[in-house]
């Protein structure tokens, strides 16, 4: 069977964003570094990821404004500005992540074949901001705010499954896109969808800003780029 055949019973991709279409990461690390003014040497990724995970853990509302607090959390255990001047300013730059440099022009072949549903932990207002930012690629979406929780949550999950099929469309229909692990891909392996896993930290050690699992769930698909599942799915760009 061909690459391209391996995709073809497949009629919805479903995409984490954060993190898989958007580049959360770098989004953090160079907020704090502009408000912190401290340098790679000085304050490292992962001093960074550790506090802003347990920050998340704490503060898990919606991301249009628990980020303020976040914030504060992270910046009290490093000792760095926690002011609310401080907080506002990496709140108000977690509406601005950018993609990854693949992501627009990936989603934009991938919508030519399939039918593309964002599933994201982030609130409607920040959803808005990245879709945009994304070329406004979705068919459908699906946040935080409507289903009332987060994944890796099963609820999540079902309430995207009553969606869809009010559209037509099956499980068996949908393969879930995603680059975590602990959110999405075993969660979802557990729920009986297939899975692709877009391994954006591939080469990279750790799990970065991203929770870790103690077991790697084996993916179906498994590209480290969203540009090489477009590539494998549609076929390379003209």
């Amino acid at each position: 069977m061909s690459t391209q055949a391996a995709f073809s019973n497949f009629k919805v991709l479903t995409f984490d964003v954060v993190g898989t279409l958007i580049d959360f990461e770098t989004g953090v690390i160079e907020a704090v570094r502009k408000i912190s003014g401290k340098t790679p040497a000085e304050l490292s990724d992962d001093q960074i990821f550790e506090p802003y995970k347990r920050g998340r853990d704490k503060f898990y509302g919606r991301s249009s404004e628990a980020m303020f607090h976040v914030y504060r959390h992270l910046a009290t255990e490093l000792g760095l500005p926690a002011d609310d001047a401080a907080c506002d300013v990496f709140q108000l730059s977690v509406l601005r992540w950018g993609p990854f440099a693949d992501s627009v022009e990936a989603l934009k072949r991938l919508r030519t074949k399939f039918r593309l549903v964002a599933m994201t932990n982030a609130d409607r207002v920040a959803l808005s901001c990245y879709a945009h930012a994304l070329g406004d690629p979705f068919d459908d979406t699906v946040c935080a705010d409507e289903t009332g929780v987060a994944k890796p949550n099963p609820e999540f999950f079902a309430y995207n499954k009553g969606r869809q099929s009010a559209f037509g469309y099956k499980q068996s229909d949908i393969l879930h896109v995603a680059q975590s692990q602990y959110h999405d891909i075993g969660i979802a392996r557990k729920l009986g969808y297939k899975v692709c896993w877009i391994e954006r930290r591939q080469g990279i050690a750790g799990f970065g800003g991203t929770p870790a699992v103690e077991t790697l769930t084996k993916p179906d698909f498994h590209y480290p780029t969203l540009k090489a599942l477009a590539d494998a799915a549609i076929g390379p760009a003209a």
